[in-house]
């Protein structure tokens, strides 16, 4: 089957016929570092991936990590994070502790010859985080960037149709939510990592955003709205030829919508009579083989995430094609930059 004959949101390592579809069920004995909710939610969706077995928790306390291995369904629990992860049981570690801790927490899982699948962000910062690449590299494992957005089907939708031209060139991106990382991935998402911003520049505090300027043709508009705000959630690419939407909310969306005009008509509606181009809109429904009690929005997508970890494993690569090294390390260049100015401000 020809890359235009897959299904739009056929996941990037099956297009690119790197990895096999039926390698989910590649087996993978998984340890969880770190007992709080996002822990949680990762282990019930590693429920529904059929190679998926999770054999250890550690946590700082020893009633803590008994208490998630007893809600969860996992036989050994740990006080000790070094225990867990030399434990010739476990083969791949997720770290799910503050992110101030991702660096050293990783370390130790890549050290004791273990994959690692950190969440995001992948780091405080991108001196840490090519740290964690270089010591990956060393030991000859995965490590893995969290990025989960990366891996929803309307995602790879949207990366494909990118692909195709069916937006013309990217122009533009508007992205908000209040954890930077994750608009920050929706720059690269459209204009690539081969050319980085050649300018960054960051405004507020409490409420704050950033623009992306690539050599004054191309820009992102991120904003970072305070949590607690009724902030849009949704991502938009404009193009030369049309417009791409991730629905709400943009960082984990089930929906996108592509904006085309017909072939030769100006993608204006300043030129068409203030009529908008037609519209495209797919929805991809939540994994079904997942249960989360009380999860966070569509967090049953981690489940995405974790097959596509399983079949590159399965295929002896040590990084998902949807966000491998060189993306998250120009994403946590980018990150770093934001956060410098902001703390900056901060101290103004």
């Amino acid at each position: 089957m020809t890359d235009k004959q897959l299904p739009l949101s056929t996941p990037l390592d099956v297009r690119r016929e790197l990895t096999d579809p039926k390698d989910t069920a590649f087996p993978l004995r998984w340890g969880i570092l770190g007992a709080g909710n996002v822990s949680r939610q990762w282990a019930l969706s590693l429920k529904g991936v059929p190679g998926a077995t999770i054999k250890a928790v550690a946590a700082r306390e020893q009633a803590r990590a008994d208490a998630f291995a007893a809600n969860v369904g996992i036989d050994k629990s740990f006080d000790n994070y070094e225990a867990m992860v030399s434990d010739p049981e476990v083969d791949i570690v997720y770290v799910g502790t503050k992110t101030w801790l991702h660096n050293e927490h990783s370390i130790l899982g890549l050290d004791a010859g273990k994959h690692v699948l950190c969440e995001k962000p992948l780091a405080s910062n991108s001196a840490e985080a090519a740290e964690m690449y270089a010591v990956a590299k060393a030991q000859g494992v995965m490590l893995q960037d969290g990025m989960w957005t990366r891996f929803f089907p309307a995602v790879e939708h949207a990366r494909t149709l990118i692909e195709q031209g069916a937006i013309g060139e990217p122009l533009m991106v508007h992205a908000d939510f209040f954890d930077p990382i994750y608009v920050i991935q929706a720059a690269p998402l459209a204009f690539g990592i081969e050319t980085p911003p050649t300018a960054i520049t960051t405004a507020g505090r409490a409420a704050s955003a950033a623009v992306l300027d690539y050599d004054g043709k191309r820009a992102a508009l991120l904003s970072f709205p305070p949590f607690n705000s009724e902030l849009p959630e949704v991502t938009e690419i404009f193009g030369t030829q049309g417009r791409i939407t991730l629905g709400r909310p943009g960082h984990c969306p089930t929906d996108i919508t592509l904006h085309s005009p017909p072939v030769g008509q100006v993608p204006s509606q300043y030129r068409t009579g203030n009529v908008p181009a037609p519209a495209q809109r797919s929805h991809y429904p939540l994994p079904a083989n997942v249960s989360i009690p009380n999860p966070f929005p569509n967090q049953h997508g981690f489940l995405y995430m974790a097959e596509a970890v399983h079949r590159c494993l399965a295929a002896g690569l040590k990084e998902c094609p949807q966000y491998g090294e060189a993306e998250s390390m120009h994403c946590m260049d980018i990150l770093t930059e934001v956060m410098r100015q902001k703390a900056a401000a901060a101290k103004s």
